[in-house]
């Protein structure tokens, strides 16, 4: 019998609550499986049940057939609050993988700074690098804009989302990002915008939906703090009961880093954001609203803070919840990304590799 240490896995399910699961791996199955937490679970029988439920299972189970065993093993009657079959099986696959914690890692701030828009988006790509190559610690980088742009994602097409014209007499830079997802109207001082660059170890054993919802948790939390009623709407928008905030977005770098940005508004023009933009019926509709204008309820009118309030609220809730502390981008990274910007960003090849 081959018998290997006793593994641990940690999932805090975001707006729930944390799962933790200990067992051993024998012979290539899971054994003594030990789901623990600060969840709500009815009857008390049903813990038992989902130890018993994972137990014998190949190791190499995925998150599906893991989450269809402790669901097929639950009592008819069981109640659970604050996690579910998929989030046992996230913290069992985090655990067979060694996911770190927030916690496991030394954090550091970058904000302050404005850069121009094809800079930001190559900072975005250094740092991600420089974290995956061990030579950064994990970074939370708050931006600053000067200068109005749209941000397109990775595989859209220009012509189909911007009105280049539009753009041009309302003084838009149109720029391309690494990330997958939609086009981001970012007027100067109008939004609130930042990356996260983690090593891949912090969402390992998740799923891409569940990693977003995880690595903006803490933003959901300092919203609250806010009195915002703001949650987290599968895949990727930070939403409030008045509407869409923000949307995030990801890029998992082979270098062992994923790169995590989102962008919230601020106090957004609705109706400049609908000519610039070419918003189609069918996106609109997909979100449940007719006016293009309507689609984002602004942090400013849901606080009456003034932007520079909300930013400290978010740094000030992270460094609560996983530590921070102030930093700042070394002279090579800041040369690196600008030579970025003249090969990469700043091209119109790269621009407009989706016409």
């Amino acid at each position: 019998m081959t018998r290997l240490a006793v593994v641990h896995g940690e999932y805090k399910v975001p707006g729930g609550k944390l799962v933790v699961v200990d067992l051993d791996v024998v012979d290539g199955r899971l054994a003594n499986v030990r789901v623990a937490g600060d969840f709500f679970l009815e009857p008390d029988a049903a813990l038992e049940a989902i130890d018993r439920a994972i137990t014998g299972l190949p190791v190499g189970a995925d998150a599906r057939r893991i989450a269809d065993a402790v669901r097929a093993g639950l009592p008819e009657d069981a109640v659970l609050l604050g996690f579910s079959p998929e989030a046992v099986a996230t913290t069992v696959r985090r655990a067979l993988s060694s996911a770190s914690g927030w916690r496991d890692y030394s954090w550091q701030l970058v904000a302050g700074t404005p850069y121009p828009p094809n800079l930001q988006l190559a900072l975005d790509q250094v740092l991600t690098e420089e974290v995956g190559a061990g030579r950064r610690q994990p970074t939370l980088r708050i931006w600053e804009w000067d200068s109005p742009a749209v941000v397109i994602g990775s595989f859209q097409s220009v012509r189909n989302e911007v009105d280049l014209d539009n753009a041009a007499k309302y003084g838009f830079e149109v720029v391309r990002r690494i990330s997958g997802g939609g086009a981001m109207f970012m007027d100067a001082g109008a939004i609130i915008t930042y990356s996260l660059y983690v090593p891949a170890e912090l969402v390992q054993g998740m799923s891409f939906a569940d990693s977003y919802a995880f690595l903006d948790e803490w933003v959901i939390v300092a919203l609250r703090s806010l009195g915002i009623d703001a949650f987290y709407q599968p895949l990727n928008d930070i939403s409030s009961a008045k509407g869409k905030i923000g949307g995030a977005a990801q890029k998992r770098l082979g270098s062992g880093a994923v790169l995590h940005h989102a962008t919230m508004s601020y106090d957004m023009d609705g109706q400049r954001m609908t000519e610039v933009l070419r918003i189609g019926r069918e996106k609109l509709s997909d979100k449940g609203t007719t006016s293009a204008a309507k689609r984002v309820d602004p942090l400013r009118s849901q606080t009456g803070l003034p932007r520079a309030d909300i930013i400290e609220r978010m740094i000030e809730t992270f460094r609560g919840l996983y530590g921070l502390e102030d930093g700042d981008l070394t002279a090579s990274e800041l040369e690196r990304a600008e030579q970025l910007v003249r090969d990469k960003f700043a091209t119109r090849e790269w621009l407009f590799r989706v016409p």
